[in-house]
């Protein structure tokens, strides 16, 4: 695996991890995941995956924001075909950026040299929005537990997306507003009932060394 860059996001712990693919007239060819070069990067040396997952959502979807704290999940997600918008919400107490969200744009360009990862740790609330039909994968630090996970409706008035691309988060505010949304997703706690319940105490946070 070829790891030509990684790029801090605006939420502390959150990285983007870009890698090359190796083109030729037939098409490419890439490793998309090497343990030992992962090992090499200071914000997943030692993190070991228990579980990888694959959605498909049609287009207009948008999923989450869902996290799960026992054990706590982080995640590690690429776009392999189509375009998702990944969003990020900081759910950890005391955290000078606790409450705000950033959106990230992940095209899957098959004729692009380059791709890439995002690695999104425990303590946040993870989700995707979808203009287009796309098929995502994504790596979990814990197996999947449903008596531990819960999730922040991306309505949720309190979020503050300020940290987002204008343009970006205009698309994802056409999304949320197309209403293909599960009920469940919609109708999920607000960030200020999951702040006011003691189960939220399970991530609080604790600066990167």
């Amino acid at each position: 695996m070829k790891i030509l860059e990684t790029q801090p996001l605006a939420l502390e712990g959150v990285h983007l991890v870009v890698y090359a693919r190796f083109q030729d007239p037939r098409g490419y060819f890439t490793e998309t995941f090497r343990r030992s070069d992962f090992d090499h990067l200071s914000f997943l040396s030692g993190t070991v995956f228990r579980q990888c997952n694959e959605s498909y959502s049609r287009q207009g979807v948008v999923r989450g924001l869902h996290f799960q704290w026992a054990p706590p999940m982080g995640k590690l997600v690429r776009t392999v075909q189509g375009r998702m918008i990944d969003l990020v919400l900081d759910v950890r107490k005391g955290s000078p950026t606790f409450g705000r969200a950033i959106a990230v744009d992940l095209p899957a360009d098959p004729e692009a040299s380059q791709s890439s990862w995002i690695w999104v740790p425990a303590g946040f609330a993870h989700g995707n929005a979808f203009p287009e039909p796309t098929t995502i994968e994504y790596f979990c630090t814990a197996e999947y537990n449903p008596d531990s996970e819960g999730g922040i409706s991306p309505l949720s008035p309190e979020i503050n997306w300020s940290l987002c691309n204008p343009d970006l988060f205009s698309t994802v505010r056409g999304l949320l507003d197309g209403g293909r949304l599960s009920e469940r997703d919609r109708d999920a706690p607000t960030l200020a009932q999951w702040a006011a319940d003691p189960r939220s105490e399970a991530f609080v946070y604790r600066p990167v060394p």
